[in-house]
């Protein structure tokens, strides 16, 4: 019951969703229910679930078409299930290997084609990564650091009054991160209340994007927290919609976007001066007077998860991490079964074996592999954007303390209280 009450619960938090399992006001509900209460099994083990099918909340007798594949993959089997009174069941099997299996279901009622999906795991905790570590991982970002090193922090920061208040400060931060004058922007929100702080970085997903609710996650700053919400292009939110619109469309096709700039380069890759901005970011976190000199927390959510972990694995000033669905993750798994975001096996010639062996520098299964900050990770079974799959091949990599939130229906998304949670564990973690 507990499970089946999670399952209704889940449809509150539809708004937050990209990949809709619960559009938000159908009149269609699915209901999946593994025979596991946690979704998860040991290879070998059998799986099975049941469906029921509800429209305007009456069950539906209506035939079910299923396929059954690996976690991203291909389907291997398929077959179809006349619901009784609205439920049925169907057999999954098993798998041999560690890993995750997809049943995906169709339905057709009164002449309306609807859509669900229920994943359920094999002994993900042993899942490891396709992506190795390139011998001189380390020296590379090492050169990388001591590079960026050389040139003085540079800064500007504005008071916008229209986010700031009795209780909180924001500032509009133009933060410089190379000789070339690139820069990148963030909000930075504080305590009006003159005091030492500890200091929260949190980079953004993915996508050619400025930041469009600056005072979202305000209760950091009212719980005693210094957050900087950065963006990673160098587009100043403050810039007019159609100018945005125009730099979005000319930066971030499919096959033109930032994630492919320079790919067979490792040395000129797009994501490398985006990753040295997150740890000048913290160069600037740790420069306020109202730092309180200990804490550095990471955070954020899919890309943002990503580059939370990149930045803990590495800069050692990072005490905390937490991340959501983490993206940039086992991106060449697909050479040998599920890979991640952004899934460059749906593009042309982006897994040649240059290409490749840039993104081995780049992976954020091998930053896991540095994290030594506590470490706090949430993620859904049913996302098909960052697959489970490949948020257990971080985890299983981190050696630091951790701590996981899992969620078994979420697709690609959190819910409030979940954001809010990783607030409440961060504060826990301050010293």
């Amino acid at each position: 019951m507990r499970l089946l009450l999670l399952l209704f619960v889940g449809i509150q938090f539809v708004t937050l969703a990209r990949a809709e399992n619960y559009p938000y006001r159908s009149d269609v509900l699915w209901v999946t229910v593994p025979d596991k209460a946690d979704w998860l099994y040991q290879t070998g083990e059998k799986a099975k679930v049941e469906i029921q099918f509800y429209k305007y909340g009456i069950p539906r007798d209506v035939e079910v078409s299923y396929e059954l594949g690996y976690d991203m993959l291909p389907a291997h089997d398929k077959g179809k299930l006349v619901l009784k009174n609205g439920r049925g069941v169907i057999a999954l099997g098993t798998m041999k290997e560690p890993g995750f299996l997809d049943c995906r279901l169709t339905a057709v009622a009164d002449g309306k084609t609807y859509k669900h999906h229920v994943k359920v795991g094999f002994s993900p905790e042993k899942l490891k990564p396709y992506t190795q570590l390139p011998a001189d991982f380390t020296e590379f970002w090492k050169k990388a650091k001591e590079e960026l090193d050389q040139y003085p922090l540079t800064f500007t920061m504005k008071k916008v009054e229209k986010y700031s208040s009795d209780e909180v400060n924001c500032y509009l931060v133009k933060l410089y991160v190379n000789n070339k004058k690139q820069a990148v922007y963030g909000y930075l929100t504080m305590p009006v209340k003159p005091g030492k702080y500890p200091v929260v970085i949190c980079p953004p997903g993915a996508g050619i994007k400025t930041i469009k609710e600056p005072m979202k996650r305000i209760y950091y700053a009212q719980n005693g927290l210094i957050r900087l919400e950065m963006e990673i292009h160098g587009l100043n939110p403050e810039m007019s919609e159609d100018d945005f619109t125009e730099v979005s469309r000319a930066f971030n096709g499919a096959e033109n976007g930032y994630l492919t700039n320079n790919l067979d380069d490792k040395d000129n890759y797009y994501m490398k001066r985006v990753y040295l901005a997150c740890v000048r970011a913290v160069d600037f976190l740790t420069s306020l007077p109202e730092w309180d000199g200990k804490n550095v927390i990471a955070q954020g959510g899919s890309q943002g998860g990503a580059l939370a972990l990149v930045t803990a694995g590495l800069d050692e000033r990072v005490t905390a991490c937490v991340a959501n669905h983490p993206a940039l993750s086992d991106m060449a798994g697909y050479l040998w079964g599920t890979g991640g975001y952004p899934h460059f096996n749906r593009m042309r010639n982006m897994l040649t074996p240059e290409k490749v062996k840039t993104l081995a520098y780049y992976d954020v299964v091998n930053f896991a592999r540095f994290v030594r900050c506590n470490t706090y990770l949430t993620w859904g079974f049913n996302d098909d954007v960052c697959p489970p799959t490949t948020s257990y091949r971080v985890y299983n990599l981190i050696q630091a303390p951790k701590e996981a939130l899992i969620t078994p229906i979420n697709e690609h998304w959190t819910s409030d209280d979940t954001e809010y949670g990783h607030m409440l564990w961060i504060k826990k973690q301050v010293k």
